[in-house]
């Protein structure tokens, strides 16, 4: 009886055994597949790691230049091309962008990457606003900001001529009052005018057609514009406006 029981027992344990060594089994390929799993991502990862930053796969072979032209174009080119070769994903496109900026025609700049070769400068000119001739006669010009970033040999057409009344040339502050005349004008009154003369920053005077204008310094300009409008139209048109003190405007 006792040998029966012992097969029985053995009978009922043996298929419990089998079942814990499965799941054992079954356990441990499950950590290996996650394992190998892990390995080939991290291989992955790696592998497009060294691709994009070190390899020889993606580097620049283009530059390209947006929103300027000419001789700025050119420069900005140039700067661009230094990083040929490099990697494209380790370019310091801030660096870049910085040296772009450093151009004094240029007033702001970006630079991106369109893969999988090309890095891309783009740059905004500035604007002349005026133009500025020294007592040398030399032309410089002039953006809304006050940067003098180019000389030239004529003024761009459009663009008014600031001079001082005085050799001593136009100083910082006349610079900006005549700036201030420039950005106060409306459309209607810009387009015509043609030449600014500075004596200081409180006197300002420009020609708007064959009228002199007297514009004085900073201040009241809303009732200065007012004033000039409504005598330009007036018969005969006024030779000199005087509007420096625009409570009793002067005109003949």
């Amino acid at each position: 009886m006792t040998n029966v029981a012992d097969r029985r027992a053995a009978r009922r344990v043996t298929p419990s055994a089998a079942r814990f060594a499965e799941r054992a089994r079954a356990r441990r390929r499950r950590i290996v597949r996650r394992l190998l799993g892990a390995l080939l991502a991290v291989a992955l990862v790696a592998g497009c790691v060294w691709l994009v930053g070190f390899s020889s796969v993606l580097t620049v072979t283009h530059v390209r230049v947006e929103g300027v032209s000419g001789e700025e174009a050119g420069a900005l080119r140039a700067i661009g091309e230094e990083t040929v070769g490099r990697p494209l994903a380790r370019v310091d496109t801030g660096a870049v962008a910085e040296q772009a900026r450093a151009r004094r025609a240029i007033a702001e700049a970006s630079v991106s990457r369109s893969w999988p070769h090309t890095l891309v400068i783009t740059a905004v000119h500035r604007t002349p606003a005026l133009v500025l001739q020294n007592p040398d006669g030399g032309l410089e010009v002039v953006d809304s900001s006050g940067v003098r970033y180019a000389e030239v040999s004529t003024r761009p057409a459009g663009v008014p001529v600031v001079t001082a009344a005085s050799s001593a040339g136009v100083s910082d502050d006349a610079l900006a009052a005549a700036l201030s005349v420039v950005r106060a004008l409306p459309p209607s009154l810009d387009g015509d005018v043609s030449d600014i003369t500075v004596s200081s920053a409180n006197l300002v005077t420009f020609r708007h057609g064959r009228t002199e204008v007297v514009w004085g310094g900073a201040g009241e300009e809303s009732l200065k514009i007012r004033i000039i409008e409504a005598l330009l139209k007036s018969t005969p048109t006024p030779s000199v406006i005087d509007v420096s003190a625009p409570q009793t405007p002067v005109s003949k």
